[in-house]
């Protein structure tokens, strides 16, 4: 198994903008199977606490030194920053996870079978490797490492089938703002 290659199509202060092109790619994709990923660095309990009552069987560990983690049954009241993820998320709980997050970083991952063909570019449907829309939540890239004041919406290809990034940024009318790059998951 190999990981996606994701390129940045829109960068924005406006969330229901960065939804609304997220929205119009899953328009295109092959929506079987679909499952919603999070990712993301929590700094408070005001968030984490929402969250964990959110997604129950999700997990956290320290992003710091002090090796904490939902695993171990630790409270996460002291080892923050703490890492958040949950995976396999039904499509419903991607509003009030935007709702809760508040000023933490994090990506919300769509995962999907497919892409649809791309004849323009010489491509034919693509299978469920590379195929994904994140949007990241005051973050810049997909590691969380860079922190912002917006939303970037990311396609993810394979990346033999690197071409099939700007086909979609330009199908909902946009394009290619930043660097293909290796997702980290």
């Amino acid at each position: 198994m190999s990981n996606s290659y994701a390129q940045p199509i829109l960068r924005t202060a406006d969330l229901s903008e960065a939804l609304h092109v997220v929205k119009r790619l899953l328009d295109f994709a092959d929506l079987e199977d679909l499952e919603i990923d999070f990712d993301g660095f929590v700094f408070s309990a005001d968030v984490l606490t929402p969250l964990l009552e959110l997604i129950p069987h999700s997990q956290w560990y320290a992003a710091g030194d002090t090796g904490g983690s939902s695993e171990k049954g630790d409270d996460p009241a002291a080892h923050f920053p703490v890492r958040f993820r949950a995976f396999a998320e039904e499509p419903e709980v991607v509003g009030p996870f935007l709702d809760v997050i508040g000023d933490s970083l994090a990506t919300v991952r769509w995962d999907f079978m497919g892409w649809p063909e791309a004849p323009e570019v010489g491509l034919d449907v693509g299978g469920a490797r590379g195929a994904f829309v994140t949007l990241g939540v005051n973050v810049r890239d997909l590691d969380l490492e860079e922190p912002s004041a917006d939303y970037t919406v990311w396609v993810h290809v394979k990346y033999v089938e690197a071409e099939r990034a700007p086909w979609l940024a330009a199908k909902v009318g946009l394009s290619v703002i930043g660097d293909l790059v290796m997702a980290p998951y």
